[in-house]
């Protein structure tokens, strides 16, 4: 890396709960398996690289997983595991710096600019970390190099898995106008879709639309879009903040407006968000209900509980019981979503009876 710029590396952990599974059981090991519930309200967690060539991908329904891959084996989570092996990749960050930011379990940006050894090439240092995680726990990551956590996030996707990709500041202008734009940090893919619409689909697209273009079809979002095309991202790597909410919420490309298409949408997003809460140990009091109608307006609804609901069946009936209660909507929804609130700590005990006190 050149210097003057900022040294940002992003290590993401190969496949993590499913590497961790097979490398603690041998009969394991080559086999397709998924980390997650088997049944028919059941989610993928993560899959091995075994089972994504069958397409299986994280955030997919258990049944919808099987019909892709028969042979498909389900290990249920073992988040404690998870969790001690993720302290023992971050101690090893932490021998080259204190800057470091964890996105989740099994991810982190790390800021190298100045680091604790003295080593002047970011890339030595995402080697010798990616050395030391398969030396101490026996499993392989990939990292990114770069002089922004934007490309940095990107890069280390790219030879995935257990590889390194470097992007330089002279290279990243041109790393960005080759990347689909669906693979662009902060392009969904109902936003991909709209691009796609449009004639974008690659970051060299994106970057020949001026800003007035932008502003006219994506809004606020436009300054972002365009310094992400032109591969600019100031954000610095801190401390990620204390978790305040765990939530999810999909748009849907035809807004919704039957009561049958509602609850199916919202089931199937309270099961994504279950996955997200036992991943982060996240328990929270408070259940809360989003809707986007077609007009852009959106209401929030809550119900809350005497103790963290610990409970998928109940973290799905909370978010009916919302729905339901708002039905029939004046117009269609265009998104739906579902969150916990007031989250308490691992610590915290649960009370019995868990009483509803409506908000």
């Amino acid at each position: 890396m050149e210097s003057g710029v900022r040294k940002i590396i992003h290590i993401d952990m190969d496949a993590f709960y499913a590497s961790v599974e097979q490398r603690d059981d041998p009969s394991l090991r080559g086999l397709p398996i998924a980390v997650g519930g088997g049944g028919p309200r059941g989610v993928v967690a993560t899959c091995s690289y075994e089972a994504r060539k069958f397409g299986v991908r994280s955030a997919m329904p258990g049944a919808r997983a099987r019909r892709l891959c028969p042979d498909l084996l389900f290990v249920k989570p073992r988040f404690e595991v998870y969790r001690a092996v993720s302290a023992q990749v971050r101690d090893i960050f932490s021998r080259f710096t204190d800057m470091i930011q964890p996105l989740s379990l099994d991810e982190a940006y790390l800021d190298v600019t100045v680091n604790k050894p003295g080593i002047a090439s970011a890339t030595m240092i995402a080697q010798e970390i990616r050395r030391m995680i398969r030396a101490e726990t026996g499993l392989t990551a990939s990292a990114g190099v770069s002089y922004n956590k934007l490309i940095a996030k990107l890069a280390s996707d790219q030879n995935k898995p257990d590889g390194v990709c470097v992007v330089r500041p002279s290279e990243g202008a041109a790393f960005i106008a080759a990347m689909p734009v669906r693979r662009i940090h902060g392009v969904g893919p109902v936003t991909a879709q709209r691009m796609k619409e449009l004639g974008i689909e690659t970051g060299a697209d994106l970057r020949d639309r001026d800003m007035r273009f932008l502003q006219a079809h994506f809004g606020s979002s436009a300054d972002y879009y365009y310094r992400a095309a032109r591969g600019e991202d100031d954000r610095p790597v801190r401390e990620r903040q204390e978790r305040k909410s765990v939530s999810v919420e999909d748009t849907f490309f035809d807004d919704l407006v039957e009561q049958e298409a509602l609850v199916a949408e919202l089931d199937r997003i309270a099961v994504n968000l279950w996955t997200r809460i036992e991943r982060a140990q996240a328990w929270g009091r408070t259940v809360v209900l989003k809707i986007k109608f077609a007009d852009f307006r959106i209401i929030t609804r809550s119900r809350s509980f005497a103790a963290p609901v610990r409970s998928p069946d109940l973290l799905a009936q909370a978010g009916r019981e919302l729905l339901l209660a708002q039905l029939p909507l004046r117009m269609g929804a265009r998104l739906l979503g579902l969150g916990v609130h007031n989250l308490a700590g691992e610590e915290t005990q649960e009370a019995d009876g868990q009483l509803p006190l409506a908000l």
